[in-house]
């Protein structure tokens, strides 16, 4: 981000995902290496974060029963560090809390030890609910090898 001043990194607008938001959401996941499976289906459950029109963070959540799965995070190269990703992560897992999601999945084949700071653990594919094992991510986006995470979220 060249010519950019710490104060214009904190003018960065959050909002759901809309349908004119597609083309660019799946960019932008396609050029960090992640999967656009079932990104359309769930894209009214998509943040993102734009700074001056440019979208420069997304974040999706996919509900399953009591259930959720945290996916497709990804950050602009020129923005990563500047907290965005915890920003939307941490604003997808007070909706889950708000929808009494009980626990909050996951799938990496990258950032297994960002997570970890924000209250993931890894757990086996065997220990994940149904529900979730259906969900396009599991069954086709994400390859065998990725790492599985959960977070459990408090009672209310």
């Amino acid at each position: 981000m060249s010519g950019d001043t710490a104060a214009d990194r904190r003018c960065v607008a959050v909002r759901s995902a809309i349908g004119e938001d597609l083309p660019g959401i799946q960019a932008l996941l396609q050029r960090s290496g992640l999967p656009i499976a079932g990104v359309e289906e769930w894209l009214p459950h998509f943040l993102l974060a734009e700074h001056e029109g440019r979208m420069v963070a997304v974040a999706g959540l996919e509900l399953h029963g009591a259930s959720a799965l945290l996916r497709s995070v990804a950050v602009e190269p020129d923005w990563r560090g500047s907290g965005l990703a915890r920003q939307l992560i941490d604003r997808q897992l007070s909706e889950a809390h708000e929808r009494h999601i009980k626990d909050v999945y996951l799938l990496t084949t990258t950032a297994e030890h960002y997570f970890p700071r924000l209250g993931f653990a890894c757990i086996g594919r065997s220990d994940v609910p149904a529900q979730v094992h259906e969900s396009v991510e599991f069954r086709e986006a994400c390859p065998a090898s990725a790492v599985v995470m959960r977070k459990t979220l408090a009672e209310r």
